[in-house]
């Protein structure tokens, strides 16, 4: 996915009146750009990797959102959160089922020879680099720590 990608799907969710996906993809754009000058300021462009990194960011913060609203009991919200979600995710690859990302995490606790807590950090590390556009990073990290205590 890039930059230009989203700028068309823009113009197109805009050109069929698509409210809730203009708003999003609005949103999306907004953040890649200030993601961008963080980044090397005005004349730095976000590579496609970028664009997945900030998507992913932006799905986290509605999955983190939904589980607060229904905390506290705001269906509503839930509701529209969700919805902004299914849409981020159009964006993402194909995320690995439960059962694979199980199976990663363990072959990366044996490859690395970790057995407690303490050396988490390791097996994050490897597994960063085979998961992170794959699978919720924060879900693997719940996995590994619940397998390692």
């Amino acid at each position: 996915m890039t930059k230009q990608k989203l700028q068309e799907e823009l113009k197109n969710s805009m050109m069929a009146r698509d409210e809730l996906r203009t708003s999003v993809l609005r949103l999306l754009l907004s953040s890649l750009s200030y993601y961008e000058i963080q980044k090397g300021g005005a004349g730095y462009t976000a590579s496609e990797e970028d664009v997945l990194s900030v998507i992913q960011k932006e799905a986290k913060q509605r999955r983190d959102s939904i589980e607060e609203f229904k905390k506290a009991g705001r269906q509503e919200l839930v509701d529209k959160e969700t919805s902004e979600l299914e849409i981020l995710q159009s964006f993402l690859p194909e995320q690995m089922s439960e059962d694979e990302v199980k199976a990663i995490v363990e072959q990366a606790i044996i490859e690395t020879g970790t057995t407690t807590i303490a050396d988490m950090g390791k097996v994050m590390g490897a597994l960063t680099g085979k998961l992170k556009s794959k699978a919720d990073m924060g879900f693997v990290s719940n996995l590994v720590r619940e397998r390692l205590s």
